[in-house]
Parts: structure tokens; C-alpha cells; sequence
């Protein structure tokens, strides 16, 4: 191949030409371009950790960071524990087995991820404080005073740990339920004969088979457990990310806090990793070609409302009892909220989600069909790069983001001044562009996966066919690719949009001046103890965020079915 470039050619032609240099195709440059985007924040943070700290690190490891990694334990343990029997039994119950209700549980099992873990942090201590309605309606009942009985703390670890546990099982129950789903009732059937109990049936062959989707849904709880901010700091709880949140704006220490949030990382990338070798060299698949849907074995008697309550308890918990007790707030709130502001705060929530939808959706799009285009080793290394960005919580990315615009905007303030004599203050940090950018980084994987799981299904005969009838690559994405993808971005737009209308550490440490969400008000709000106020935005967030749950249900539905 020469190394120089024809005489006439066009932007297109010098591009592919670099792309070519040395054997690197131009979709391993924009796999590595769009990783170094996603991660650069990532890497600022870990830049800091040789930085001086002017001593605090050394205070804040001999008093507070003991704290910070038992308590991050006890709720990664309990949270994770308590979803992973959750949201798998509930799965199995609904999808191989008859019982009262059982239709409903399949569809509202899914209703607690419209509900963000710091709305259920705010409902629950409201119901559960001491002047709430249960302490109250004991007191009148059995005329205790203050200290004539004991009661849990609601905030406390314990009450983290139920709360996020509540608002975080649909994920593991989606992942099993569709796991469940495929399995064919031949290999259920062979076990039966076997004399395999129903408990040894699941344990022995419907969850080593479900166990890959299982084990997904539940490191995605670990996850969310890990980079939770508002009900964890709601009930002083202190974590990661509330040490860092302090660090940064209470102590003004921008490299403690960036130690901190390294350590962070490195403690889920742990997890990342512990993950991944468990399985070692373990694989379950299906041995049978002969597939059969699976059948609902009806429950007799006491046993199949003892199954009904055990499929209600989760969902009472983290969808029923919140969603009364914010209308009950709501009837009670004062006047603290107009009518005016909570249609700009639904306005300014629903535009960030869309622009971010949009963004997200095409970097990703982008991603997975130049990681289809050239599968070099290099492009798949960043791309995995890029995927960790989901890993990371949300204040660990707003402080990278902190960190590098903050750099960019002195540099680029110091060469426009130095050039044109003029100041222009802050181009990109408090602006729109660093909120989008924030929720690109953490929700990159979001879009990401359903949009390679689609591409992925296209068989490569249609690309063929369309290539021998000299059709173009950008042809073929218009005409072959984008049609058969429009399921799987509906989905990823979808998944997006949710997340980022819950997002509360990014929008709130990177909002521009007056950008306030829905999810930032509830949080000022319920800080400043305007608890029924709280509840206006909060109920707000849990109706919108119904419709794409429900729609997203139905996709997934109808991928089973098909």
C-alpha cells in the first residue's frame, strides 16, 4: 500500500486513507476516539492520586474512611443480597408456576423502576420518623410516651439497605424473568423424572441456566448501590460518595476528593473483576435442539397465596406504600411549589432527558457499528473501556468532568485573552454541554448493549446481498441497518431517558446557574425538610418515568414471544 495520497481525492478519501495508516482501519480510530471521550473524566480522576492534599487525606483516612468502607460493605452485601432472592424468586414464581394474581405480578413487579431510591429514602422516613403516622398510631393505641418502646431507625444502614434493595430488585427480576423465558420446559422436564423437587429443579437446572442474566442484573444493583448519593446522604449514611460530595464542597480539597474517588473505582472495578473469574471456567447451555414453551404449573391451596404474598411484599415496598404515601404528601403539601415552577422544572428535566437520549443514542450508535465494521483488537479493548463508564457513580464523574473542563476552560480562556483581549469566563463547565457530557459518560453502556444485542441479530447475507448490488456503507446503514435497529433504539432511548430523569449527582454538581430538574428540587427540598413539598417533584418523576417502563415491558414482551 503507498504512503502517499492521490492527486485528487476528497475529505472522505484522506480519511479513509489515515484510517489505513498502518493497518488501522477508520473504525478503530473512532472506537479509540469515542472511548477517549467516555473515559477522559476516569482518567483525571486517577491522575490525582499522587497529589498533594495539604493533610487532609491523612485526617480523613484516620477518621472517616474506615467508615466509608464498612458501610459501602454493608450495603453492598445487604442490598445485593436481598435483590438476589427478590427479584429471582419472583421471576421464577411468575414465569413457571399458577397462582392468585400471578398475571399482575408479571407486569407490576416492574413498577419500582420508576421510583429513584431517594424519592423511597424521603417517603419512608416521613412514614416511619418519629412524628410519622406507624409511631404515632402506636402511641395512640398503647399510650406509650418517647421511651417507653423501641423502634427501628429508619435512617440508619439497615433502613439503606431495605430502601435501595426495594427500588433496585426490578432489575435483577427483569434479567431473570427473560432468562427464565428462553429456557425450553424439555430440560425441566428431564429433571422431574429425575426426581428433582421444584426447589431442586430451580436449584439445579433453572438457575444455572439463568445464572449469566442473574448474576448481570445483580452486579448492576452492586453498582447502583455503590454510586448512590441521595437516600444514602438523606440518611447520613456515610458512604463514598458522600465523602466525596463533602470533600470537595465542604473541605474545598478537589485532589482529596479525587483520592477518594479513585478509591471508589478501584473498589467497583474490583467487584467488576471478582465477577468475572467467579464463573472460571463454568458454562451451562441447553443440550436439547427440541425447544417448548414453558407451561404454568398451577400451586394448590395455602402454597399459592403464600407465592402471591411473597411476589406483593416487593412491590408493596417499593412501589405501593411509596406512591399512597406521596399522594397522601401531596394532599398535605404547603405552598413552597407553584404550578409555574414544577411545569419549568418537568420542562427542564424532560429537555436534558431528550437532548441526552439523542447524544447518547448516536455516540453509541456510532460505537457499535464501528466496532461491526472492524473487529481489531484494539477498537474492542476501547470499546470495554468506554463500557466502564456505567461502572463509575455519577459524583465520580462529575468530578473528573470537574477537573478536565475546568482545565480546558483556563486553557482556552488564557489563549483567547492572550489573542484577542478579551475574557470570556467559563465556556464549558456549568453549562448544559458538561450535563450531557456527564450523563454520556454514565450512560454510554445503557444505549450501548441493546444497540450491539440488535446489530447483532442482522444477518451479515443482507450486508452481502446489498454489496453485490453496489451498494454503499452509508447506503447499507440507511437502508438495512437503521430499519432493523429502530426496536433496539427505541429501547436504548428509552433506558436512557429514565436514567437520566433520575440522575441526581451529576445534574446537581454539574447544573448550569437556574438549571434546575425535578430530581435536583426534590432533593433541595426534602434537605430543607419540606417533606410534603418534596413530594410534588417526586411523584412528578414516578409518573413520566411509568410510561417508558411500561413500553419498555411490552418490547421485552414481544422480544420473548418472538
Amino acid at each position: 500500500m503507498s504512503d502517499t495520497l492521490p492527486l485528487s481525492h476528497s475529505p472522505r478519501d484522506s480519511l479513509a486513507f489515515l484510517g489505513r495508516l498502518r493497518g488501522v482501519p477508520v473504525s478503530v480510530i473512532l472506537s479509540v476516539l469515542i472511548a477517549l471521550l467516555v473515559i477522559a473524566p476516569l482518567l483525571a480522576v486517577f491522575s490525582y492520586l499522587g497529589a498533594p492534599t495539604d493533610g487532609l487525606w491523612g485526617h480523613l483516612v484516620e477518621t472517616r474512611l474506615g467508615e466509608y468502607l464498612s458501610n459501602s460493605l454493608i450495603l453492598v452485601l445487604g442490598v445485593g443480597s436481598l435483590t438476589l432472592i427478590a427479584g429471582t424468586g419472583t421471576a421464577w414464581l411468575v414465569t413457571l408456576y399458577r397462582f392468585p394474581g400471578r398475571r399482575l405480578f408479571e407486569w407490576l413487579l416492574v413498577l419500582p423502576l420508576a421510583m429513584p431510591a431517594y424519592v423511597l429514602a424521603y417517603t419512608y422516613t416521613d412514614f416511619f420518623q418519629f412524628t410519622g403516622p406507624v409511631q404515632t398510631l402506636i402511641r395512640d393505641l398503647t399510650g406509650w410516651g418517647w421511651r417507653d418502646y423501641w423502634f427501628p431507625d429508619i435512617r440508619s444502614p439497615f433502613g439503606a439497605v431495605v430502601v435501595l434493595a426495594a427500588a433496585l430488585f426490578p432489575y435483577v427480576y427483569v434479567a431473570a424473568r427473560a432468562a427464565f423465558l428462553s429456557q425450553s420446559v424439555c430440560a425441566l422436564e428431564v429433571s422431574r423424572t429425575l426426581g428433582c423437587s421444584p426447589w431442586g429443579m430451580f436449584w439445579r437446572v433453572g438457575f444455572p441456566l439463568a445464572r449469566p442474566a442473574i448474576v448481570a442484573g445483580t452486579m448492576f444493583v452492586l453498582m447502583e448501590t455503590l454510586a448512590d448519593f441521595g437516600a444514602v446522604a438523606h440518611f447520613e449514611v456515610h458512604t463514598f460518595t458522600t465523602g466525596i460530595y463533602r470533600t470537595w464542597y465542604s473541605y474545598g480539597n478537589p485532589a482529596a476528593a479525587a483520592q477518594l474517588a479513585s478509591l471508589l473505582l478501584l473498589f467497583v472495578y474490583a467487584l467488576l473483576m471478582f465477577e468475572r473469574y467467579s464463573q472460571g471456567q463454568r458454562r451451562y447451555a441447553h443440550t436439547s435442539t427440541r425447544y417448548r414453551s414453558l407451561p404454568a404449573v398451577p400451586i394448590p391451596g395455602i402454597w399459592g397465596w403464600v407465592a402471591a404474598l411473597f411476589c406483593f411484599l416487593p412491590l408493596f415496598m417499593g412501589f405501593l406504600l411509596p406512591a399512597g404515601i406521596l399522594f397522601s404528601m401531596v394532599w398535605d403539601a404547603r405552598d413552597v411549589l407553584s404550578l409555574p415552577r414544577l411545569l419549568e422544572l418537568t420542562w427542564n428535566t424532560a429537555t436534558l432527558g431528550l437532548v441526552t437520549c439523542l447524544v447518547i443514542c448516536t455516540v453509541a450508535l456510532g460505537a457499535v457499528y464501528s466496532a461491526r465494521r472492524g473487529d481489531h483488537p484494539v477498537g474492542r479493548f476501547f470499546t470495554n473501556l468506554a463500557l466502564l463508564g456505567y461502572a463509575t457513580p455519577g459524583v465520580v464523574i462529575a468530578v473528573g468532568l470537574l477537573i478536565v473542563l475546568g482545565a480546558t476552560d483556563r486553557w482556552l480562556g488564557d489563549l483567547i485573552e492572550g489573542s484577542l483581549g478579551v475574557s470570556v469566563g467559563l465556556i464549558f463547565s456549568g453549562t448544559l454541554f458538561a450535563v450531557v457530557y456527564g450523563c454520556t459518560v454514565r450512560f454510554f453502556t445503557v444505549a450501548y448493549s441493546p444497540l450491539s444485542a440488535g446489530l447483532k441479530k442482522i444477518r451479515p447475507a443482507y450486508e452481502d446481498a446489498a454489496r453485490t448490488l453496489g451498494a454503499r456503507p452509508r447506503r447499507i446503514f440507511s437502508a438495512i441497518h437503521l430499519p432493523m435497529l429502530r426496536g433496539s433504539l427505541l429501547s436504548a432511548g428509552l433506558l436512557v431517558f429514565v436514567d437520566v430523569m433520575k440522575e441526581l449527582p451529576i445534574t446537581l454538581l454539574l447544573r448550569p446557574f437556574g438549571m434546575d430538574t425535578l430530581a435536583i428540587w426534590t432533593y433541595l427540598l426534602a434537605n430543607d425538610d419540606f417533606w410534603q413539598s418534596a413530594a410534588i417533584p417526586s411523584l412528578t418523576i414516578v409518573v413520566v418515568g411509568l410510561i417508558p417502563v411500561f413500553i419498555l415491558m411490552r418490547i421485552g414482551d414481544n422480544a420473548s414471544m418472538s
